[in-house]
C-alpha cells in the first residue's frame, strides 16, 4: 500500500485568499528562457504540420467547454477533512501549474511577434487555454471560500530559466502526460460515478483535449529542430527528461495519495498506468522511449518517491539545522543512485519505426 503524507492545513495571505505552498521541486515552476533563440527558430521542416496544428488551436473547440452551470451552484460545506484539505490541494497545484504556463506562452507570443509570426500566434492560443483551465480551477477554490491570488504570484514566485530546447522537451512531456492524467480519471468516473463528489471532473474528457493539443504542437516544433532528436547528444537529453518527468510523477502521486485513494482510484496501478501511456505517446516525437517493462523500472521509481517522502517528514521535524543536513544526505544518496540506475537501463529505440506510431 502506497503511504501518503499528510496533506498540510490551509494557511491564508489574507481572508479568502490562500498563501501559495512553500516552493519545493515537486511544486509547479515558473520559468522564464531565451526569447532571443526562440524568435530565431527556423520551423519551414515542418511549417505545414505546425499550420495544421495552429488551425486547430485558432479553432477553439473548447470555447463553449468551461461554464460553472447548475451543477456547480450549491453549497460544497458537506466535503470536509482530509478530503477537501486533499482537493484544494489539487486545485491548487492544477492552478499554479496552468497559470505557470499562461505566463510563459503570453510573454513568448509578446516577445516574437514581429520575427516568428507563427510560432506567436501558437503561443497566443497556449496561453489562452491556460489561462482558462486556470480561472476555472481558481472559481472552483472559491467554491471552498478560497482563492488564489494570481497577481501576487506573478510578482512573488521564482521564476526559473530553462534554454529553449529544455522549456520544449519538458512541455511536451507535461503536456503529453497530462493527457493521460486527465482522461483516466475521467474514464474511471465514468465507471465509478458514485466517487464523483465535484462536477469538475465531467470536465476532464474535453479539458485534456487542450492537453493533446498543446502536446501535438510542441511534438511539431521539436521535429522542426533536428538538433534536439537527431544525434546523440539529444537522445541523452531525451532520456534525461523523460526520466526525471516520470520520476516527478512518482514522486507527486505518492506524496498525495490519499487524493486518488479518494477518488477511488489506486495510486501505484494510476501512476504505472499514465507513465507507461505517456512513454508510448513518447515515441511520436522522440527517437528513444524507456523501458517500463524491465523488471526493475518501476521498484526503482518507487524508491525514489519513498526516499523524497523520508525527505520531506525529515524537513517538517524540529531540531537542528545542521543535525538535519547530515540525515538528509543518505537519503538524497539513494534518490541519485536510483536515478542513475534508471538511466543506465538500456532504453527503446523507436526511430526507425516511427512513423507507423504516429
Amino acid at each position: 500500500m502506497v503511504k501518503s503524507l499528510e496533506t498540510p492545513p490551509v494557511e491564508l495571505l489574507k481572508p479568502g485568499v490562500k498563501a501559495p505552498v512553500q516552493e519545493t521541486l515537486l511544486t509547479p515552476r515558473f520559468y522564464t528562457t531565451d526569447f532571443d533563440a526562440v524568435a530565431k527558430m527556423d520551423i519551414s521542416a515542418y511549417e505545414n504540420e505546425l499550420r495544421s496544428v495552429v488551425d486547430e488551436l485558432k479553432a477553439d473547440y473548447n470555447r463553449h467547454h468551461f461554464v460553472r452551470d447548475d451543477e456547480f451552484k450549491q453549497c460544497w460545506d458537506h466535503i470536509e477533512g482530509e478530503k477537501r484539505l486533499a482537493f484544494l490541494d489539487f486545485l491548487e497545484r492544477s492552478c499554479t501549474s496552468e497559470f505557470s504556463g499562461f505566463l510563459l506562452f503570453k510573454e513568448l507570443s509578446r516577445r516574437i511577434k514581429d520575427s516568428n509570426p507563427l510560432l506567436s500566434e501558437a503561443f497566443g492560443y497556449l496561453a489562452r487555454d491556460e489561462a482558462r483551465h486556470a480561472g476555472f480551477l481558481n472559481k472552483s477554490m472559491a467554491d471552498f471560500n478560497l482563492s488564489l491570488d494570481l497577481s501576487y504570484l506573478t510578482k512573488n514566485r521564482t521564476y526559473t530559466f530553462f534554454p529553449p530546447e529544455w522549456v520544449i522537451y519538458t512541455v511536451y512531456l507535461s503536456e503529453k502526460i497530462g493527457y493521460w492524467r486527465y482522461i483516466l480519471v475521467y474514464r474511471h468516473m465514468e465507471k465509478n460515478p458514485e466517487f464523483q463528489f465535484y462536477p469538475l471532473f465531467r470536465k476532464f474528457e474535453s479539458w485534456c483535449q487542450d492537453e493533446n493539443r498543446h502536446g501535438d504542437f510542441f511534438k511539431a516544433l521539436l521535429r522542426s529542430q533536428p538538433q534536439l532528436w537527431n544525434n546523440w547528444k539529444a537522445r541523452l537529453w531525451v532520456r534525461f527528461f523523460l526520466l526525471t518527468v516520470f520520476a516527478t510523477h512518482t514522486m507527486t502521486v505518492f506524496e498525495r495519495a490519499s487524493f486518488y485513494e479518494i477518488l477511488g482510484i489506486h495510486p501505484r496501478k494510476y501512476n504505472n498506468q499514465v507513465i507507461e501511456e505517456t512513454n508510448k505517446t513518447a515515441a511520436r516525437a522522440f527517437p528513444i522511449i524507456l523501458n517500463t517493462n524491465h523488471p526493475y523500472f518501476f521498484w526503482f521509481l518507487e524508491q525514489c518517491a519513498i526516499n523524497n517522502q523520508k525527505l520531506i517528514e525529515l524537513n517538517n521535524t524540529k531540531g537542528w539545522g545542521v543535525i538535519k543536513f547530515f540525515k538528509k544526505i543518505p537519503l538524497l544518496r539513494n534518490i541519485v543512485w536510483y536515478m542513475l540506475r534508471l538511466y543506465l537501463i538500456k532504453p527503446i529505440k523507436v526511430e526507425a519505426i516511427r512513423e507507423t506510431v504516429c
